[in-house]
């Protein structure tokens, strides 16, 4: 007879609290400070209380949080979710205009924001349509104080809804995408079956958890495995492997943008390559390059993963070593179903042949807010998210990603893939990032061109870098034209907005 798994995130909180009260959940590298499950559990209920007695938060009302990582904003988290509230994260560098958009959309009245939470926060309250109450968040407590009354549970269920977080938007306003407590401890769950993860695991967290990937790899692949998790406010490379060394992690999650700075830090870390098991990627492709120039360097194996906001982030990842991992890939469905379709019918496409990336799961979301139709043109009826990523799956379930539907340039008829092309700009020893778009093209309907961030100190010319990828691709890939800049525009993830690239170069 096996245990029941918990049904709720309340639930899962109590349980680890009760199977192991003493042991240590967040850390605060900075102050030192530690709290454990019991003691989560305790705050966290005392939070929910001051949310419902003094404030009036009810099953399903939506309230702001806006604060880098911290052990409070996790604590309040769960404060808002035990109230039966739906937590927005705000997305702290997304600026005041689509933060107003979110709060107005989202229905929000209440808004816990902490002290480091920069300017934007309050001037989107200021310019938003209704009435928000600030609440000062602390950095360690989540709230200050203690409740002036009993907590009573809200009747939460499975289905309630426990995250509203909002797309980056780059193609029009953001979406508001509801997670419910289902949704939300599958993605935990499938991260801790992908990674293998235990009790006697630690994390580092460097992604914002206002994004899905800090929030649901690392904040809900902790809470679902009752492991540890180091929280810093934010991705120092300065103090990155040191954290990792003084708190004796085991693994951290990182997108590619951070690999790259990494990798062209030149200091001699400190390692405990016996406790470090595996370096996490996400957000964006990591480029083959990086990825062997990494594990060459030090002895880490990064897993390439792929994930959603909808799908409560990662439905694929390569296995852990020494099961065979594939470079360029980022793997295969753990505790979700994953097929690549013809975009049209929505059939199954054959091993090799590139479609569209669909998902199937318990951690898809509920749908997106206030939107049935966008709704109902992502979810098909019997149950796939469109994830409007084209790839091909091999004849070994790995998934490989070509690009996005909308991003897809189509030259003369022929699609290329904008990731072949900055792939191949990748392997030069000049560049440190790359990004192709298609720009209209009279002759060919559409033609290719890229940007390109050097390395500190390198020099090359567009010329130069052209004759490079044609060297790799050939004349009808490779860019027409290639822009080098100072940097390459990204979402709080850390992808390149492509679609910003013509405005930026013209």
């Amino acid at each position: 007879m096996t245990d029941t798994l918990p049904a709720t995130i309340p639930a899962q909180l109590a349980a680890n609290a009760k199977r192991a009260g003493d042991g240590v959940w967040l850390v605060a590298p900075d102050s030192g400070r530690q709290i454990t499950w019991g003691e989560a559990l305790g705050r966290a209920t005392t939070i929910a209380a001051i949310l419902q007695t003094q404030h009036g938060v009810k099953l399903g009302d939506t309230v702001a949080l806006a604060a880098p990582n911290s052990i409070g904003a996790c604590l309040a988290w769960l404060g808002i979710v035990m109230a039966g509230g739906r937590p927005l994260p705000i997305n702290l560098v997304s600026g005041s205009t689509v933060m107003a958009y979110v709060l107005d959309h989202s229905g929000a009245r209440l808004a816990l924001i902490s002290d480091d939470a920069g300017d934007d926060i309050n001037t989107a309250i200021t310019n938003s349509k209704a009435a928000i109450t600030r609440i000062a968040l602390h950095p360690e407590d989540g709230l200050a104080g203690d409740a002036d009354a009993d907590f009573t549970p809200p009747p939460i269920t499975p289905t309630s809804e426990a995250l509203l977080m909002y797309t980056s938007g780059t193609t029009g306003k953001p979406k508001g995408v509801l997670h419910s407590h289902a949704s939300l401890l599958a993605s935990g769950r499938n991260v801790m079956q992908a990674h293998a993860l235990t009790a006697h695991d630690r994390a580092l967290c460097v992604l914002p958890i206002y994004h899905i990937n800090g929030m649901c790899v690392t904040v809900l692949g902790s809470l679902v495995s009752a492991s540890s998790l180091v929280m810093p406010p934010r991705f120092s490379l300065t103090n990155f492997w040191q954290q990792l060394y003084d708190h004796n992690c085991s693994w951290f999650s990182a997108v590619p943008t951070q690999f790259i700075y990494i990798m062209n830090d030149d200091r001699k870390p400190p390692l405990r390559q016996d406790r470090l098991r595996f370096a996490r990627s996400a957000s964006a492709p990591l480029p083959p390059e990086t990825h062997h120039r990494f594990e060459a360097r030090f002895g880490i194996p990064i897993i390439e993963t792929m994930g959603l906001t909808e799908t409560g982030a990662q439905i694929l990842s390569n296995p852990l070593p020494p099961a065979n991992r594939k470079i360029g890939s980022p793997g295969i469905a753990y505790g979700n179903e994953v097929i690549v379709a013809d975009p049209d019918t929505l059939a199954a496409m054959p091993a090799g042949e590139e479609g569209e990336i669909l998902v199937r799961g318990d951690n898809v979301m509920l749908g997106y807010l206030k939107q049935p139709d966008e709704t109902a043109k992502t979810i098909t009826p019997d149950g796939w998210l469109r994830s409007g990523d084209l790839g091909r799956m091999d004849e070994d379930g790995f998934v490989f990603v070509t690009g996005r539907i909308k991003e897809l340039i189509i030259k003369g008829g022929e699609n290329i893939a904008p990731r072949e092309v900055d792939e191949a700009l990748l392997t030069h020893q000049a560049v440190l990032e790359a990004a192709a778009f298609p720009r209209p093209c009279a002759n060919y309907g559409q033609r290719v061109e890229a940007c390109v961030r050097l390395k500190a100190n390198a020099t090359t010319t567009p010329a130069d870098l052209i004759a490079h990828c044609q060297s790799a691709l050939g004349a009808f890939k490779s860019p027409d034209v290639i822009h080098i800049v100072a940097d390459l525009p990204k979402g709080p993830s850390g992808k390149v907005q492509r679609l910003k690239l013509i405005d930026l170069v013209d």
